[in-house]
């Protein structure tokens, strides 16, 4: 695996400990946010395996989906969109007492296990 796949990929999994950490601290919005941005770097880790450039400087998990040429199953799909609108509000908080209610700690354990699947779907995919 190139150097710069490898390193995408063992980034995201640092994000991915970061939000397990966050989320046992009760820091839900971190959490999401975290769980976002290990996506987001899993994803980038393909677009890079897969055009040799450095993938753009993006937040947007579609269009980072689309760039991979991945095709991901539906389930792990549906989810990178509630992610992707998740982004926002995790990242600029209008009202963060507001916002904090729709990310509970049982929402963001089920954005993590999520984000789990999708890391470790994106791996398998990667050439070894």
């Amino acid at each position: 695996m190139n150097r710069e796949v490898e390193n995408w990929l063992s980034s995201a999994g640092s994000d991915l400990r970061a939000a397990e950490d966050m989320l046992k601290a009760g820091h839900c919005l971190h959490t999401v946010f975290l769980c976002h941005l290990a996506v987001e770097k899993g994803l980038k880790a393909r677009v890079r395996e897969i055009t040799g450039r450095t993938p753009p400087k993006t937040h947007d998990l579609i269009n980072l989906v689309r760039l991979s040429g991945l095709c991901l199953p539906d389930q792990l799909l549906d989810f990178i969109g509630r992610l992707s609108g998740a982004s926002v509000a995790t990242r600029y908080p209008e009202d963060l007492m507001e916002t904090s209610k729709l990310y509970s700690s049982d929402v963001a354990e089920g954005y993590l296990r999520r984000t789990e699947e999708v890391i470790q779907w994106i791996a398998r995919q990667l050439k070894s």
